[in-house]
């Protein structure tokens, strides 16, 4: 093989091995190429009891968030307020 004929191949090799990182890290991170070119993300399935914790964290959040309005919009004295934050706090 001459000099230009082995760039070639090297050249060839080089593309191929970065076409294969980029499709393994797409992979790894939910990120995939339809036949016409379009990425998209598809979020994977989550089996090992993360997803119920997420649920439970933000049922317990959104109560926290009506605790709050609700101590931003009535009309109460400073010390109930007060007391309902330290309640919100202990949570």
């Amino acid at each position: 093989m001459s000099g230009s004929q082995i760039m070639v191949v090297m050249i060839v090799l080089i593309v191929s091995v970065a076409g294969l990182l980029k499709a393994r890290f797409n992979a790894r991170h939910g990120i995939f190429e339809s036949r016409h070119g379009r990425q998209q993300f598809i979020a994977p399935e989550q089996d090992d009891g993360t997803k119920a914790e997420l649920i439970k964290e933000l049922e317990t959040l959104r109560e926290r968030v009506k605790v709050l309005e609700r101590i931003a919009t009535d009309e109460r004295q400073s010390r109930s307020i007060a007391a309902e934050i330290e309640a919100l706090r202990d949570k």
